[in-house]
């Protein structure tokens, strides 16, 4: 059974052109426009992803050198103060032994006067920074905005343990969540950002005190609040501990886990209330502070989906266009193949008068002027026909006229025969009916084709009437398989050989000789083997003749069958013309192949297609069988 694919193949082969012309320009026309709309769509996705990302890692890096401007900006405030010899001095105690004693400064002024007023410039030169405290070891402190509970020791206060831990090491703390100072600004504790170091001496390396700074947090946020991203992003940041230093009202993530940071900066992404966030993070190594780009992911597209809208427009006018255009042009170009179809459909049912009109230049107008003289051409070979048809009635005619004359030559023939018998003429009678049987065997009713045992009757018929006249100088003998006797060959194959190898071999031989007849049957094909003892025949001769055979064959060669070769080389014109009706019949390989050796003998070997049946005739084929 056909399959499946076999089938719709066929299905579709049988489809009119117009609809194969409609698909094939809709194929070349709508399919690369939809693979070329869908390549623009995931490129242009693509890249403005990636750009869009890029974007808002360089905006988190600028927000983060802003960052870690202003925080080392309050890192060199600290090592200002901390480098301020009345700053020593408190730390130190000497500034409370001097007021003890009742010394004061050059000025007039009190020791602790003159600190306040120095901190007092800071905070009035940085408004970002919200207020400044210096705490001595004994817990004695100094501050313009800052003061502590009373009962409380500042330097059990954690900040200031996390300060002497650093050892003069600059460090941000975070929102100053339940610690014991208080502003006098009233400043919450998340509107506000601290940080620490701790004074050491130089030469015991032993902490003296610590500076405190909070930073305004409004600072952070003027930097972060201007930066949107997409629709509804936003940045925030963060602390080494995932505490929100800042973020916006109604965050998207109010708890944002520190597992999620696994490198310096990176993109990743989080489902929060079902809703997919994607996330890019950069870390600062100054500051210590994460500062992160969430938006939502199908916002990440937005810009995306109006190009994807372009390009489906696009898309769909070109497909518009293109069927416009493929169902026009199929239009264009079956049309005239249907008219064609049409005056050839009205000359298949007879109508040979039916003309192509059109003045069209293209392959349809050629096909039309091409059919116009096919259908003048028919006509033409009509006619010729019908008189073909009277001449060969009256050939047939002249034929069963001209068979009285054969028919008598047998009925004179047989007279003779039994006139040599009745008078004991046996030799006579012998000659005279092999002569009968050969007439009769060589018209053969005018067949072509005859089986291999009336062509070996008709030789031997030949050989015995050569035999008398020769008498004891030919012998022959014949050799056949028997199931070969009722195969069918061309007549008249035999008798030319040997009649050469009587005249150009026996001959010319002295004393007796022999010619012997095979006919076997190799590789398919049928061989017909003729081999004498006669003179044979010199090299350059026998190139000659095999050239000549080798030449034989060809359609030019067919007029040339009806007329006597020149027997130069001795070869006699049957021998060609055998090979020239074997040739025409059944094609190469088949035909005459000689091999002769001077004083020796002539070898010649009749290769013909197996055929057993009269009817299986065709040239060049090879299943006669």
């Amino acid at each position: 059974m056909p399959s499946r694919l076999t089938m719709e193949r066929l299905a579709f082969n049988n489809l009119p052109i117009r609809y194969k012309l409609i698909i094939h320009f809709l194929l070349i026309s709508i399919l690369p426009s939809i693979g070329l709309g869908l390549l623009i769509g995931w490129t242009v996705d693509r890249i403005v992803e990636d750009q869009s990302n890029q974007n808002t890692v360089q905006l988190i890096s600028k927000v983060n050198a802003a960052l870690e401007n202003d925080v080392e900006n309050l890192q060199k405030v600290t090592y200002l103060i901390s480098f301020d010899p009345g700053v020593q001095s408190f730390l130190s105690g000497q500034m409370k032994d001097m007021e003890q004693t009742g010394n004061e400064t050059a000025n007039g002024e009190s020791a602790e006067y003159n600190i306040r007023k120095f901190l007092q410039g800071f905070t009035t030169l940085s408004s970002e920074i919200a207020g400044i405290m210096l705490v001595n070891s004994k817990g004695d402190f100094i501050s313009n905005e800052m003061y502590s509970r009373l009962g409380t020791s500042l330097t059990q206060e954690e900040w200031y343990k996390e300060a002497v831990d650093n050892k003069g090491i600059f460090k941000i703390i975070g929102h100053p969540y339940g610690r014991a100072v208080m502003s006098h600004v009233d400043y919450q504790e998340s509107e506000v950002v601290s940080a620490v170091r701790a004074i050491v001496d130089p030469e015991t390396q032993v902490v003296q005190g610590v500076v405190l700074v909070d930073l305004k947090l409004r600072v952070i946020a003027e930097k972060a609040r201007d930066v949107t991203l997409g629709k509804t992003g936003y940045l925030t940041v963060v602390d080494n501990n995932g505490d929100m230093i800042y973020a916006p009202q109604h965050p998207f993530m109010t708890n944002i886990p520190v597992e999620l940071f696994t490198e310096n900066s990176g993109i990743t992404s989080e489902k929060v209330d079902g809703r997919d966030l994607q996330l890019i993070y950069r870390t600062s190594p100054f500051t210590g502070w994460t500062t992160l780009g969430i938006f939502p992911m199908d916002e990440s597209a937005y810009g995306v989906r109006e190009i994807t809208f372009n390009v489906v427009t696009f898309v769909f006018v070109v497909c518009m266009l293109g069927m416009t255009a493929s169902f026009y042009l199929a239009y264009s170009i079956s049309r005239p193949i249907g008219q064609l179809a049409s005056f050839m459909s009205k000359a298949q049912s007879g109508d040979l008068t039916i003309r192509y009109w059109g003045d069209r230049s293209d392959e349809i107008g050629l096909l039309g002027r091409s059919f116009n003289t096919m259908l003048a051409q028919i006509s033409r070979l009509l006619s010729l026909s019908e008189l073909q048809e009277r001449q060969k009635r009256e050939a047939e005619l002249r034929s069963l006229q001209a068979h009285i004359k054969p028919h008598f030559l047998y009925n004179t023939l047989d007279t003779i025969h039994w006139m040599a018998r009745s008078r004991g003429a046996e030799d006579i009678a012998e000659v005279v009916q092999s002569l009968s049987k050969l007439f009769r065997l060589g018209l053969s009713k005018g067949s072509d084709i005859i089986p291999l045992s009336d062509e070996l009757e008709h030789i031997v018929s030949y050989l015995k009437i050569q035999h008398v006249r020769y008498s004891s100088k030919l012998a022959y003998s014949i050799e056949v398989e028997p199931q070969l006797q009722e195969v069918y060959v061309l007549k008249l194959l035999l008798q030319p050989v040997v009649e050469n190898a009587i005249y150009h071999g026996i001959k010319e031989r002295r004393g007796p000789g022999h010619i012997s007849i095979e006919v076997a049957e190799r590789e398919g094909d049928l061989f017909l083997t003729v081999r004498d003892n006669g003179k044979g025949m010199p090299p350059e001769r026998l190139a000659m003749l095999k050239h000549k055979l080798e030449s034989v064959g060809g359609e030019s060669e067919a007029a040339e069958v009806e007329q006597p070769i020149p027997d130069s080389a001795g070869s006699g014109y049957g021998i060609l013309n055998v090979q020239a009706r074997i040739r025409l019949t059944y094609g190469a390989p088949y035909g005459l192949h000689i091999e002769s050796e001077l004083g020796v003998g002539t070898v010649v070997t009749v290769q013909h297609p197996m055929i057993r049946d009269s009817s299986n005739t065709h040239k060049g084929s090879k299943d006669y069988e």
